[in-house]
């Protein structure tokens, strides 16, 4: 693994690029965004953070949930998060600022492709970041944390997490700013496409990528794209 790092480091920061435009997509069709991303949307909403800091603060407060919730167990590399979290955070930003030179649209059908849109860049985003295999995000170090120690399967506590990102969002916006803020139809299109198109993508172009990355033997590589 050590011999393809400067390649897996590549595609790993463009997976996270890629997310983060999707999440500029979401927020500019002004529908709701992605489950966790609701926070930091929703500390930008009622407070006003600019969201690219919202998210470093989003991804140091789970870097901390991890630490409470594995204590003798977290691994000082754990903390690595906090760093990528930064760069996601700036990442952040720099899309939001180029959303900025993108006409706000104005109706509803543009709207929806715009969150379509979102669906399959966050999707193609986490195809390519995850399997790079450098360091997890702090929202997936945070459920695997809670699902390591309380041995809940990562789904069920993936569902979970993100109903209570939701949640949590949605009645801070509605109990101070009396709107739905973060929280919309886009949100439920968010959580219901992004892992329908990641399965997509990863049964039909993970050959590709796999080679990329160099994993497997050449005989894989074959198998795989025979499949497909």
């Amino acid at each position: 693994m050590k011999e393809n790092i400067k390649r897996r480091l590549i595609v790993y920061f463009i997976g996270l690029f890629v997310m983060t435009a999707g999440i500029a997509v979401s927020v500019k069709s002004d529908l709701g965004v992605s489950p966790v991303s609701s926070i930091p949307y929703t500390l930008t909403c009622v407070w006003g953070m600019e969201m690219g800091k919202a998210t470093i603060l989003f991804h140091c407060g789970l870097v901390l949930l991890q630490i409470c919730v594995l204590r003798k167990n977290f691994k000082i590399k754990n903390l690595l998060q906090i760093p990528v979290g930064v760069v996601f955070g700036y990442f952040t930003t720099f899309c939001n600022y180029l959303m900025t030179l993108v006409p706000t649209p104005q109706f509803i059908g543009i709207q929806l492709v715009m969150m379509l849109a979102s669906a399959v860049l966050i999707a193609f985003g986490i195809f390519l970041y995850l399997p790079a295999d450098i360091m997890p995000l702090a929202g997936e170090g945070a459920m695997k944390a809670i699902s390591d120690t309380y041995h809940i399967a990562f789904a069920r506590v993936k569902i979970a997490f993100d109903v209570s990102m939701v949640t949590i969002s949605l009645l801070t916006c509605v109990f101070l700013l009396h709107k739905l803020g973060s929280v919309g139809i886009g949100t439920v299109i968010a959580a219901v496409l992004v892992g329908t198109v990641l399965s997509q993508f990863t049964k039909y172009c993970s050959g590709w990528r796999d080679r990329i990355l160099h994993k497997g033997t050449e005989r894989e590589y074959k198998l795989q794209f025979s499949k497909q």
